[in-house]
C-alpha cells in the first residue's frame, strides 16, 4: 500500500472516530419525554374550516388556530357551535343553556338523569333516570315518560354491560336511544338481564368495604334479551320491532333513514357467522331484509363505517371483510349491490371523502405495505384507483371540505414527522412542517427498523426493531418483547416512535414488537385462523419470533423479556408457560387466563360457546400450562377491574402456589382495567426496577424511584 493511500485512509477512519465521538447521546430526561430532544412536535391537525383554512391546536395552549394554507398565516379559532344549546347533567339534575345565558333547570328531583340529549328540533330533550326512558319539553318542562318498567334487571335506552363494552362503546357512556331526524320519533333498546349470570367486585375501602353487582354474561352463559322500541317524541304506546326477543341475537348501532322514515337494525345470530340489516318502520314495528352477510368464522358487529349513507339519500357504502380483507361495496338504499369500490389482497382501513358530484371516494388502506397506511381515490364503479399520498410512509390525512386538497402528516421509524399540502391528483403544492430537530444530526440514538421474521410454513411477520445505542454486534443484549396479540390487533406500524423506546436503548437493551399471522396485517383471511383456538397461532409465531430473536448472535439468549396487557397480559402469561421453553420473563398486566371466565359477545365470536368447543377452550387456557412454567412471571391486576375480572389471575396464581412454582405479583387496589393516577408513579417504578433486576443484573438508579 503506498504512503499517500495509507495517509488518506488513516485520516478518514480519524475523523469518522472523531464525528461519532462528537455525537451526544439523549439524556435520562429526553428519554423520558421531559425535556426537548430529536424533533420538535408539530401541532396536531383537527380539520379545516373551509377550503383555504385548516385547523391547527397548539400544543403547549392547546387553542385552536386557523392556519391560510396560502400564506400560512396563524389567527385564532373559534369553531362555530354546532348548536347554540347546551344540554347537561348538574347536581344530579338535567339543565339546557342557550348561549351564554343561564342554564335552566328541566328536572328536579331526587334521582339522577343520565346521557340528557336535545332532539333534533330542540324542542325535548330525552334522558334516562332509574332505567326508564323519558323526555322533557324544553318550553314548557313538561315531562314525558315513554316506559314504566324499570327495574335493576330491565334497562330502557340504558345498555346492559356486555352491550356497553363489546357492542354500542364505552364512548356512548351506557345511552341506547336515539332521536328520528325528523324529532318525531325516539328509538331505543329495551334489556333483560333477569337470567344473565351477576358477578360481585368486591371494593375494599371502608371498614366493611363493599360490592358492586353487574349482570355479566361470561362465556356459553345467558345473555340479556333485548328488545327495540319505537315511541312518538309526544308521547305514547311504544312499537317494538319485529324480532322475537326470546331468540339467541345480538343488535348493533342502528342508524336512522334520512327522513326518519325508517330505521337500519343490524342483528346478528348468537354464533355471529350471519349478520342481517332490516330497514324497520316505526309506526308498525315491520322489518324488512335488505342484507344478509354469513362468513365460515364470524361477522364483526361493531365494525367501524360498517354504512356511511351518501347525501343523494340513494345510496350507502358498506364496509365488510366477506372475501377475506376489508374493502368498499356501493349499495342501493334497497340494499341492491351495484358494486364493488374496492377489491384485492389488501386492507381499506377509513372512508374520508365522497365526491358525490363527480362520483368519487376518498379513503385510506394499507395496500402498498400492511405496516402503513396511505390515501388513495376510487371512482363509484370501482376504477381508476390512485395512489395519492408518495414515498415509503404511514400518513394521517386531514382533506378539505371541497374535496379538493389534502394534508398529509407522514412519518416511517427512519424519518420524524413531515406534513405536506397535496392536491386530489396527488401534486405536492407545498410542505408545511417538519419535526426534526435542528440538532437532529448531532445525536447518537438506537436505530429503529421494520424486518420481517419468517415462519416455517410460509408467513412473513412483521416486527419492528430498536438497537441499543452505539449497538455492537459482538456484543450480547437482553430483549424486551412487548405485545398485544389479540385478533385483527396489529401494533407494528412503520411510523416514527419518537423517543420512547431510547431511554431503554441507553440502557443497551434490544426493544422488538412482532405481529402474528392473525394480526390484520394478512388480512380476515389471517385473521380467522383464530376461530375456535384462541392462543394457538399467536403463539407459534411469537415463539418462532423469539427463537429467530435467539438465534442471533446478539442476543443474550437467556434474557428475553415479554410483556403486554390485556390480551398481551394473556399472551404473556401463555409465554412463561407454554412458550417457556422460548421465552425467560414475563410482565403481564389484566391477563385473561381461562377464556370461559370472559365475556360471552367477544368470547364466543372466536371460540363459539365452551359447551361447543371444550377442547378449544382448553387448548387457550394459561391453567392448562402451569406445569410447564419456568423462569419468572410478573402478574399485575386491578382489583376492581370489571372487564377482566381479578378472577383470572386468581385462578391461575392458585394453580401456580399448588404446583409450587415461583412467580410474582402486583395488585393495585381500586384499579380497573387500567390503573393511572397516584398508581402511575408506582406502576413505573416497579417496571424498571424488575427490567434493570432481571435483564441488566444491577439496582434500578434511584433517579427513576419517583
Amino acid at each position: 500500500m503506498n504512503k499517500t493511500l495509507l495517509f488518506t485512509l488513516t485520516a478518514g477512519i480519524f475523523c469518522m472516530s472523531t464525528a461519532q465521538a462528537q455525537l451526544k447521546r439523549l439524556s435520562q430526561q429526553q428519554t423520558l419525554g421531559n425535556q426537548p430532544s430529536l424533533t420538535t412536535p408539530l401541532n396536531p391537525v383537527t380539520g379545516w374550516a373551509d377550503a383555504q383554512h385548516y385547523i391547527e391546536m397548539d400544543v403547549k395552549s392547546r387553542s385552536l388556530m386557523s392556519v391560510d394554507v396560502n400564506t400560512g398565516k396563524k389567527e385564532s379559532y373559534t369553531p362555530p357551535p354546532k348548536s347554540n344549546v347546551n344540554v347537561m347533567v348538574k347536581d344530579a339534575d338535567v339543565f339546557i343553556q342557550y348561549g351564554k345565558d343561564a342554564a335552566k333547570r328541566l328536572t328536579n328531583d331526587k334521582d339522577e338523569e343520565k346521557n340528557p340529549t336535545l332532539s333534533p328540533d330542540g324542542k325535548y330533550v330525552a334522558f334516562t333516570r332509574n332505567n326508564d326512558l323519558y323526555a322533557v319539553d324544553v318550553t314548557t318542562g313538561k315531562e314525558i315518560r315513554y316506559t314504566n318498567d324499570g327495574t335493576d334487571v330491565i334497562y330502557n335506552g340504558y345498555s346492559s354491560w356486555v352491550y356497553f363494552e363489546e357492542i354500542l362503546g364505552r364512548a356512548t357512556k351506557y345511552k341506547a336511544f336515539w332521536w328520528s331526524p325528523d324529532s318525531k320519533h325516539i328509538s331505543f333498546m329495551r334489556f333483560d338481564d333477569t337470567k344473565v349470570p351477576m358477578f360481585p367486585i368486591y371494593g375494599s375501602t371502608g371498614q366493611h368495604g363493599y360490592t358492586e353487582k353487574t349482570r355479566y354474561p361470561k362465556a356459553g352463559d345467558e345473555n340479556p334479551e333485548v328488545k327495540i322500541g319505537f315511541v312518538p317524541a309526544v308521547g305514547g304506546a311504544v312499537v317494538w320491532a319485529d324480532f322475537n326477543a326470546k331468540d339467541d341475537q345480538y343488535f348493533g348501532t342502528p342508524y336512522w333513514s334520512y327522513d326518519g322514515s325508517s330505521m337500519m337494525v343490524q342483528w346478528l345470530n348468537r354464533g355471529q357467522d350471519n349478520l342481517k340489516f332490516y330497514a324497520v318502520n316505526p309506526l308498525t314495528g315491520a322489518k324488512k331484509e335488505i342484507y344478509d352477510e354469513k362468513q365460515k368464522s364470524w361477522v364483526d358487529l361493531d365494525f367501524d363505517e360498517r354504512i356511511t349513507y351518501l347525501e343523494d339519500k340513494k345510496h350507502y357504502i358498506l364496509r365488510s371483510d366477506k372475501t377475506g380483507w376489508s374493502h368498499y361495496y356501493l349499495y342501493t338504499l334497497g340494499g341492491k349491490l351495484l358494486n364493488p369500490l374496492t377489491t384485492g389482497k389488501w386492507q381499506v382501513t377509513k372512508l374520508v371523502h365522497v365526491d358525490e358530484k363527480n362520483k368519487v371516494v376518498y379513503f385510506m388502506a394499507r395496500k402498498e405495505a400492511s405496516t402503513r397506511t396511505d390515501f388513495y381515490r376510487v371512482s363509484y364503479n370501482g376504477k381508476n384507483l390512485k395512489r395519492l399520498t408518495f414515498g415509503e410512509y404511514s400518513n394521517q390525512v386531514e382533506m378539505a371540505p371541497d374535496g379538493s386538497k389534502f394534508i398529509t402528516t407522514y412519518s416511517n421509524v427512519a424519518t420524524p414527522q413531515k406534513r405536506t399540502l397535496v392536491d386530489n391528483n396527488g401534486k405536492i403544492i407545498k410542505e408545511l412542517g417538519d419535526s426534526k430537530s435542528a440538532d437532529f444530526a448531532a445525536y447518537e440514538f438506537g436505530q429503529t427498523e421494520m424486518i420481517t421474521i419468517p415462519t416455517d410454513d410460509g408467513y412473513n411477520l412483521p416486527a419492528v426493531i430498536t438497537y441499543p445505542t452505539g449497538f455492537d454486534k459482538s456484543k450480547k443484549y437482553p430483549v424486551v418483547f412487548s405485545i398485544y396479540g389479540g385478533p385483527n390487533a396489529g401494533t407494528v406500524t412503520n411510523t416514527w416512535k419518537g423517543t420512547a423506546p431510547q431511554y431503554w436503548a441507553n440502557e443497551g437493551v434490544i426493544q422488538i414488537a412482532v405481529d402474528h399471522r392473525a394480526s390484520g396485517q394478512f388480512g380476515k383471511e389471517g385473521v380467522a385462523l383464530m376461530h375456535r383456538s384462541l392462543g394457538k397461532w399467536e403463539m407459534k409465531d411469537y415463539m418462532t419470533a423469539g427463537r429467530w430473536l435467539k438465534a442471533q448472535p446478539w442476543v443474550d439468549g437467556k434474557k428475553l423479556l415479554i410483556t403486554g396487557h390485556s390480551y398481551g397480559g394473556y399472551m404473556t402469561c401463555m409465554a412463561l408457560t407454554y412458550g417457556s421453553d422460548v421465552f425467560d420473563f414475563g410482565y403481564a398486566g389484566a391477563p385473561v387466563t381461562s377464556w370461559e371466565l370472559y365475556d360471552s359477545h367477544y368470547t364466543e365470536r372466536f371460540m363459539d360457546t365452551p359447551q361447543e368447543n371444550p377442547e378449544g377452550y382448553k387448548s387457550a387456557s394459561v391453567l392448562t400450562y402451569v406445569d410447564q412454567y419456568k423462569g419468572l412471571l410478573r402478574v399485575m391486576h386491578g382489583d376492581m377491574d370489571d372487564n377482566v375480572h381479578m378472577q383470572n389471575t386468581i385462578q391461575f396464581i392458585d394453580k401456580l402456589q399448588n404446583a409450587n412454582k415461583h412467580f410474582e405479583l402486583m395488585i393495585y387496589p381500586g384499579g380497573r382495567h387500567g390503573w393511572g393516577g397516584v398508581k402511575t408513579p408506582h406502576d413505573r417504578a416497579e417496571r424498571f426496577r424488575f427490567y434493570y433486576e432481571n435483564l441488566l443484573n444491577k439496582p434500578m438508579p434511584a433517579s427513576l424511584a419517583n
